[in-house]
């Protein structure tokens, strides 16, 4: 049988059969969704081929044997593994945030049904005049209350993996890699490659060494849903969460307050970033503001980063240059997050290799 003809038979299985289906727009990924109808009854269609990725690395493995693995193994993404997103989405359910039931699934095939949380993305929510600092003052109170606990060792029967310095050096060389060429014509030189990873991993170093904690590793406005009949942090839908790890407090707050594809006012951000230390403060879980800050500031780098090489790959190597128009955003990101002391010696690494006028190269660049 062909993908439709499986997804046919799995929805029949599960008494769906009689369901009108229809896409959902998708983005980079090699994941579908499909919306469900069938009378009364609404919910999602989760489709992931199991070949079309990368299987990830054993917990055990070790740095050489994940990058012989590829880059999914290298960076701890969950791959085609639709499992992953079942067994992240019961954990978020149990600690009372609203992430999508699963009402059933096939895991070996792929498939997963979902409970619809709606369609009103924050993005399209504050496009429409929501107000940014509520939905993202939500958002935050989500954050606090999954970092007033370590992570957890496991999801389901598998570990949560560690966001260790392997994966996150990894996601930096992704800009030399498939940037530097898009802007520069050219190949980076070894040279430059060894220095820009050494600069990472020393700045990398000295980020705190507080507990991880759960990490969503896509947290924003496109990936969360308002649902303002809910109560508490429960009023934002979480989605897009399979690739979750043990990392930074840090991470999803810059991915939230830094999104590649809007804008976030400097000011919401700030009161937004307050409302976060205050929670953390009431829940008995204080946060060292100046130490944080220095800690945001690498992790919204590193983050930034990571995006312009994925952003150059897809339109290099995946034919998808609608990526290239957010580049200017991004950037403008990574060099406010440069400025900060802890980065200068990568601030004048990027100043020094790749000129100002080269870091917003769009459609009319090789």
């Amino acid at each position: 049988m062909n993908r439709q003809e499986h997804m046919r038979e799995f929805l029949s299985q599960q008494g769906w059969d009689a369901a009108e289906v229809t896409p959902i727009p998708g983005d980079a990924s090699t994941r579908r969704y499909f919306r469900l109808a069938d009378g009364t009854r609404k919910a999602l269609l989760m489709d992931q081929p199991q070949s079309a990725e990368t299987p990830t690395a054993p917990p055990d493995a070790s740095a050489e044997q994940r990058r012989a693995l590829g880059y999914n193994a290298v960076a701890r993404l969950a791959g085609a593994d639709v499992a992953r997103f079942a067994d992240v989405a019961r954990f978020l359910k149990y600690r009372g945030l609203s992430a999508p039931e699963i009402l059933a699934g096939d895991p070996a095939q792929g498939f997963l049904i979902l409970e619809d949380l709606g369609e009103a993305l924050f993005a399209d929510v504050m496009m429409k005049g929501g107000d940014e600092i509520a939905l993202y003052s939500n958002a935050v109170e989500v954050l606090a209350k999954l970092h007033g606990q370590a992570a957890p060792a496991a999801m389901g029967d598998k570990p949560l993996f560690l966001y260790d310095d392997v994966a996150l050096l990894a996601e930096t060389d992704l800009l030399p890699e498939w940037y530097l060429p898009q802007a520069l014509n050219r190949e980076a030189t070894p040279g430059e490659i060894a220095e820009h990873r050494a600069l990472w991993k020393s700045a990398l170093a000295k980020i705190s060494a507080s507990p991880p904690v759960f990490v969503h590793r896509d947290y924003h406005a496109q990936n969360l849903l308002w649902l303002p009949e809910r109560q508490g942090p429960a009023k934002t839908g979480l989605i897009d969460f399979q690739d979750a790890v043990a990392g930074s407090r840090a991470y999803d707050l810059v991915s939230l307050l830094e999104d590649a594809r809007r804008d976030v006012d400097p000011a919401v951000a700030s009161v937004v970033l307050q409302h976060y230390f205050s929670i953390m403060r009431a829940q008995g879980t204080p946060v060292d503001e100046p130490a944080f800050t220095a800690e945001m500031a690498v992790m919204a780098a590193q983050r930034n980063a990571k995006i312009i090489g994925i952003f150059a790959r897809l339109h290099r190597r995946d034919g998808k240059p609608r990526y290239l128009a957010l580049l200017p955003r991004v950037w403008g990101y990574l060099t406010r997050d440069l400025a900060h002391p802890a980065l200068a010696p990568l601030r004048e690494w990027y100043d020094r290799t790749i000129p100002f006028e080269r870091r917003f190269a769009g459609k009319d660049t090789a």
